[in-house]
């Protein structure tokens, strides 16, 4: 990959990390890339490991997650402010990637995370595919 579409892939991917929460799609981040749509959806699997679609939605979840520990928000109310529009999606994605249900994780005590710096809490509650959560470690 050259140096100049890995940066056209950072702007895209900083696009999704600064605008999450509205409507975004492979055509419009491409674009942003400077790339066609199934060129940049390659690239980006190639750069980051995941589709584009994936990043996108661990952002979400990731965000989901503060804003539900915080427990002022109701899940509908954090699944639209995350910016999907299911809430039968965001909730097997949800479930798919933290091993909880949206309800109980917004129910459970997360008062240890309280006394955690934010960048390590960040790096420790990130998101990620539940049977890799549950992967035992290679002995």
């Amino acid at each position: 990959m050259r140096p100049d579409e890995l940066k056209h892939l950072r702007r895209a991917r900083d696009l999704i990390d600064r605008d999450y929460a509205r409507p975004l799609d492979v055509p419009a981040l491409a674009q942003a890339a400077f790339m066609s749509p199934a060129h940049f959806s390659r690239q980006f699997r190639a750069a980051y490991g995941e589709t584009p679609y994936s990043y996108l939605m661990t952002r979400r979840i990731e965000r989901a997650k503060a804003l539900l520990r915080i427990g002022h928000l109701s899940v509908t109310d954090v699944c639209m402010a995350v910016g999907c529009t299911s809430l039968g999606s965001f909730s097997s994605r949800f479930t798919e990637l933290v091993g909880e249900t949206p309800s109980a994780y917004r129910a459970r005590n997360h008062t240890e995370m309280a006394v955690v710096p934010g960048c390590w809490a960040k790096h420790v509650t990130r998101p990620s595919r539940n049977r890799e959560a549950q992967a035992s470690p290679a002995s």
